[in-house]
């Protein structure tokens, strides 16, 4: 009988699955809406079902199903399969790998999101071709995994590889994990959206005014970029402090670790080489040991939304 796998991105408002045959190759997708207004148990049964939805609708007998790979946020006790603390769904030690096998008669997996997009770019993305690397990613918070000689890093129960809760500013921004200054408050793509409008109220004359409608609240993260490519210098400096903040978290990171490779996912990501080059610089320019004599490629990931999906994927089939 043929083997496959499901990898499973779960999030707060949906859960994505992906079918899998024994070479990695995805057959099928499909998604499930989830909500933490939903008791535990239900999300668990929504979760369940998609697998087997998954699996029914392309003809595939679910006891061909080897593993399943689940990817949640929260801290995770990745070795136990348990949802130590999940802060937006109230979860508290949720042994999600038990109760999902107890669903389905199969073998569950379950590791953290950022941790499982940070596999899946470096399993079968941008990060392929190198045993270290960091994958950070600009979202409503700044997420990151860690990669150290092909395997994943996560730190006693999974609680590690937090870089977005790291102070790069003593007494900064509060942050919402309690502590001041931290790289998300200054490096995520919310941190650019209330750069970007602190910007327009302070030079009522900048393009992004014009480029949003006069409405504040169609500012999103390619405002500044975008006036910033046409000239406009409020914009400009919104952008040219938002690299140096980015490199500044960077710099940390490779200073510790001092991986091959650093990936950078989100939205944000998609200004390419108007992002890319200018921090590649700011990065290469202050470096510890210099890329000329250690090397550090700086790359956006290539996976999109389907990387945790294929970090539960590569999750679900590591064997060691």
């Amino acid at each position: 009988m043929a083997q496959y796998y499901v990898g499973i991105d779960f999030g707060g408002m949906s859960a994505k699955a992906g079918l899998f045959d024994a070479g990695s190759r995805m057959i099928a997708k499909d998604t499930v809406k989830t909500s933490k207004d939903d008791a535990y148990a239900t999300t668990v049964a929504k979760m369940a079902q998609l697998v087997k939805k998954l699996c029914q609708d392309n003809s595939v007998p679910l006891n061909s199903v080897k593993r399943v790979g689940l990817a949640s946020p929260g801290v995770i006790d990745s070795k136990e399969g348990v949802v130590v603390r999940w802060g937006n769904y109230s979860w508290e030690d949720k042994p999600l790998a038990k109760d999902m096998k107890a669903a389905l008669g199969i073998d569950v997996r379950v590791v953290n999101d950022a941790n499982a997009a940070a596999y899946g770019e470096a399993v079968y993305g941008a990060a392929k071709d190198f045993k270290d690397s960091i994958f950070i990613t600009l979202g409503t918070g700044v997420g990151s995994g860690i990669i150290l000689g092909g395997k994943l890093f996560e730190g006693v129960c999974g609680a590690g590889a937090e870089a977005g809760h790291m102070v790069i500013q003593v007494g900064g921004i509060p942050c919402g994990c309690g502590r001041r200054g931290c790289f998300e408050q200054y490096a995520s793509a919310s941190a650019l959206i209330r750069d970007t409008k602190r910007a327009m109220f302070e030079h009522k004359d900048s393009l992004m005014w014009e480029l949003v409608g006069r409405d504040p609240e169609k500012v999103d993260g390619k405002t500044a970029f975008a006036a910033s490519k046409e000239g406009d210098a409020a914009a400009q400096t919104v952008v040219k402090n938002y690299i140096m903040y980015l490199g500044e978290g960077i710099l940390n990171l490779v200073s510790i670790f001092r991986p091959e490779a650093v990936i950078l996912g989100g939205g944000v990501c998609n200004e390419g080489e108007y992002l890319l080059a200018p921090l590649r610089k700011y990065v290469a320019e202050r470096l510890y040991v210099g890329c000329d004599r250690v090397p550090l490629t700086l790359n956006r990931a290539v996976l999109g939304n389907d990387a945790g999906i294929y970090g539960a994927l590569a999750f679900a089939m590591d064997e060691s």
